[in-house]
């Protein structure tokens, strides 16, 4: 593994770390005051569109995506450490069309629209017209194993239909929010399609304005109302062209499982990247702030923390990077093990780092006044976002297991 970035790598890196010094970190106090000013938890900003312009007059738009006529044309080894520097603030990545959902719905779309399917909902989506959602996850069943997935999609002539209930669908609530992709079983709803298990599921694109669907609430995450909302999603005979269907039936675990790949990728290093400037934050409090006659930088303990701190944010993030670059060059399937690691480690690493720059802050660490415990309420959500630590940890475990089970059976 190479461990030097590629000079087109670096490039972005030095004018993307200058749009985030010069614009995006000293915009975010106006962004939080247009959206506090406004009354409605889900505005948007007029600040926001601003920095889009810049992001996109800079050449700093839809680095994600590896397609150098759609995206960036980057590596998932390149755009990782971009990903790092987009997670030090909590509106950089809309600012240069990199968010989640989106990010992962335009893959998809990328890899599986059809030529239409392209046109009405990725080219608008790439121009960062409009937002998109994800709605995999549902409240009756554990959906940290997909095949459990039971909202119904019928076959109804040149239409499907769809009966079923969503929950924490980020992004719904975005006032530019248009679209969804939905993964649900097919070919006779739970249990009746006698196909695999892995071949019961199927994606399919419904705009938020179809009939039927009803958003019931917006879910907080430790008391906060995300800006762009976790929502619960009903679909009552939810009726959609045939054609909004992405590739065929049954090819939903395996679009999620492209899907998911990248995306892991990216939320790990943005959790660097959130970890890295609340290890800034903690060494500034530490060094200005006097207890007992002495800066808390001087006690034994906050130096340990902040020595942990350094020390755990270079093991995720090489682990992270060692992920991207077998992405890169075996493949995602080759690279399981890894890519299942990293989301262990990574939200990890930063909810440590994070929860002692709370302490470290004090009170003012629990307030809303320095961003700690937002970032800590939004980085707790990954361990459960993507997949649970606990289906990781089994994963990795079955990996280190497999060949000594092999053995065994011999």
């Amino acid at each position: 593994m190479d461990f030097q970035h590629s000079e087109r790598c670096r490039e972005f890196m030095g004018r993307l770390s200058t749009f985030m010094e010069e614009h995006v970190v000293p915009a975010e106090e106006t962004y939080a005051r247009e959206l506090r000013e406004s009354g409605d938890p889900h505005h948007q900003p007029q600040i926001m569109e601003q920095l889009k312009e810049q992001a996109r007059s800079l050449g700093l738009w839809n680095m994600f995506l590896p397609d150098e006529k759609d995206g960036a044309g980057l590596s998932n080894a390149e755009y990782a450490p971009l990903a790092e520097i987009l997670g030090r603030s909590p509106i950089a990545s809309e600012a240069c069309n990199c968010s989640a959902p989106d990010t992962g719905n335009m893959e998809v779309l990328h890899l599986f629209a059809t030529p239409e399917q392209r046109e009405r909902w990725l080219a608008p989506l790439l121009a960062g017209e409009i937002r998109s959602a994800f709605a995999m996850t549902e409240p009756e069943v554990a959906s940290s194993d997909a095949t459990n997935v039971s909202l119904s999609i019928e076959r109804d002539g040149e239409h499907y239909v769809l009966n079923g209930r969503k929950w924490w669908i980020s992004g719904t609530y975005h006032p530019h929010c248009r679209v969804m992709i939905v993964m649900g079983k097919t070919g006779g709803g739970v249990g009746g399609s006698g196909q695999p298990r892995h071949r019961q599921q199927s994606m399919i694109l419904v705009p938020l304005d179809t009939p039927g669907v009803s958003v019931l609430r917006n879910l907080p995450v430790f008391g906060y109302l995300d800006h762009e909302g976790h929502a619960e999603i009903l679909f009552e005979n939810v009726r959609v062209p045939a054609a909004n269907l992405i590739a065929g039936e049954g090819d939903g675990f395996m679009i999620a499982q492209a899907r998911l790949g990248p995306g892991r990728i990216h939320h790990c290093m943005r959790s660097i990247g959130a970890a890295e400037r609340a290890l800034e934050a903690m060494c500034a409090r530490a060094a200005s702030r006097v207890t007992f006659g002495a800066p808390l930088a001087s006690r034994a303990n906050i130096q340990d923390w902040i020595a942990e701190s350094r020390v755990e944010i270079e093991m995720a993030r090489l682990l992270t990077l060692k992920a991207a670059w077998l992405m890169d060059t075996v493949g995602n399937r080759q690279a399981r093990m890894e890519i299942s690691a990293i989301k262990v480690a990574a939200p990890n690493v930063a909810l440590k780092v994070i929860d002692r720059a709370i302490q470290v802050h004090g009170g003012g660490g629990v307030s809303e006044d320095f961003g700690l415990a937002w970032a800590y309420a939004h980085l707790r959500t990954l361990r459960l976002a993507d997949g649970p630590d606990e289906v990781h940890k089994m994963s990795i475990a079955r990996s280190e297991l497999a060949p000594h089970v092999s053995a065994q059976a011999r």
